[in-house]
């Protein structure tokens, strides 16, 4: 599934995650030794200079708004609300739209508008905050005029997880990159030392307490904000490490398949990609639409493992997953939703043990919560979106839920 703030993202422009101080156009000075640092960095080279301009909260709330009017379509707003709710990561009555654009707004500190090759920072006060923005966002321009941000992340329309794995590479490059332009300015060589990446990691992590849109979200939507760059700049440092300067364009000749590969970047490296096993069919489907399909990643299942159960429950179940691929119905007449979707997982064993933890989400996300039917390998049942039916087959594991009718 792909997280709506990276479709923001993506049908906007490439941002910067908040700072305490913008830009003011006195810091555009600074774009031509930082286009030149930046070269040296990867090896790469900017074809013609990067046009640029401030911008404000207010035009920036209307740019973003006005982007996600024109290219996202209401039906894939519904779908992506109502999966994300079917799956309990947010609530029942979650404005997506809404509350996406609010925290965009809040967040973002400068933007690469890769639709009209032009950089974007908020007004404000120049300094550190300013440069670091600036370098991000050249870092963007750059990988854009070698090869071209737009076609890049519209390649792999078929996979959500994909898509999110190749926002990653986007953001964590640029975060990456900001980090090495500060280390190379301060006189220490083009690299970014590991003690350095562990900083970064941690203020990504603790920095949006001071934001209250941030603060207040869910934490499937906050993670969605955070993960492309913390995710993307690890992923990106550890292939760094293995090809060094040849990194830089690698991630974007040969794009990862997953964020399995992003969080994992020894599978990419090992060119470990998923299986995505067929959502199950559900009972009677002429009486239902589809909605939507797609593909839940490991970013997906560790939300949801980390929600509802611990950080030891995601750390033993998620790396094991496969692939996943789930489809949204909608029920013709009643327009109720029903979701089906399948997991493969490393052996029978782990698959069993994710059947037992959806047991444990399927009871907590709903205040009602009756089992009918229950076995290692199966369980099925009621609750708040209707009838349930989870079942073991070997290493799969397949979910309906949402019907008005008995699975049994």
């Amino acid at each position: 599934m792909k997280p709506l703030l990276t479709v923001f993202l993506v049908v906007s422009a490439t941002s910067c995650l908040a700072a305490d101080k913008a830009a003011t156009p006195s810091l555009f000075t600074e774009i031509s030794d930082i286009s030149r640092d930046l070269e040296q960095i990867t090896g790469l080279k900017f074809s013609h200079p990067v046009p640029s301009a401030v911008i404000d909260k207010e035009h920036l709330r209307k740019f973003l708004e006005s982007r996600v009017n024109k290219s996202i379509k209401p039906d894939d707003l519904k779908a992506e609300s109502l999966t994300l709710k079917m799956l309990g990561l947010v609530p029942q009555d979650f404005d997506l739209r809404q509350q996406t654009v609010d925290l965009l707004t809040e967040q973002a500190s400068a933007f690469y508008d890769y639709q009209k090759k032009k950089l974007l920072l908020l007004d404000g006060d120049a300094g550190e905050d300013g440069l670091m923005a600036l370098a991000h966002e050249l870092g963007h321009a750059l990988a854009d005029q070698n090869f071209n941000l737009r076609k890049y992340i519209k390649e792999d329309t078929e996979s959500d997880d994909a898509a999110t794995a190749r926002m990653a590479v986007m953001e964590g490059q640029a975060t990456w990159l900001m980090s090495a332009y500060l280390h190379m300015r301060a006189g220490l060589g083009p690299d970014v030392p590991q003690e350095t990446v562990e900083v970064v990691s941690k203020s990504l992590d603790q920095g949006g307490e001071q934001y209250p849109v941030f603060s207040k979200s869910p934490l499937y939507i906050r993670e969605s904000l955070v993960f492309p760059y913390k995710g993307g700049m690890l992923f990106q440092d550890a292939v760094y490490r293995k090809l060094g300067k040849a990194s830089f364009a690698e991630v974007f000749r040969r794009p990862p398949l997953s964020t399995h590969q992003i969080m994992h970047p020894e599978a990419y490296l090992d060119k470990v990609g998923p299986t995505l096993p067929p959502a199950p069919e559900i009972p009677d489907p002429r009486r239902y639409r589809k909605l939507a399909d797609g593909t839940l990643g490991e970013f997906d299942i560790d939300i949801l493992c980390r929600q509802y159960g611990s950080e030891e429950q995601a750390q033993s179940i998620d790396p094991e997953l496969q692939g996943s691929q789930f489809t949204l119905f909608e029920e013709k007449k009643e327009k109720y939703p029903v979701l089906a979707f399948s997991t493969k997982w490393s052996s029978p064993k782990k698959a069993g043990e994710f059947l037992k933890f959806y047991r444990q989400v399927l009871e907590k996300k709903s205040k009602t919560f009756d089992v009918s039917r229950e076995s290692p390998d199966a369980l099925a049942g009621h609750d708040d979106a209707g009838f349930f039916r989870v079942t073991r087959k070997n290493d799969v594991v397949e979910c309906v839920e949402g019907l008005k009718s008995s699975l049994n």
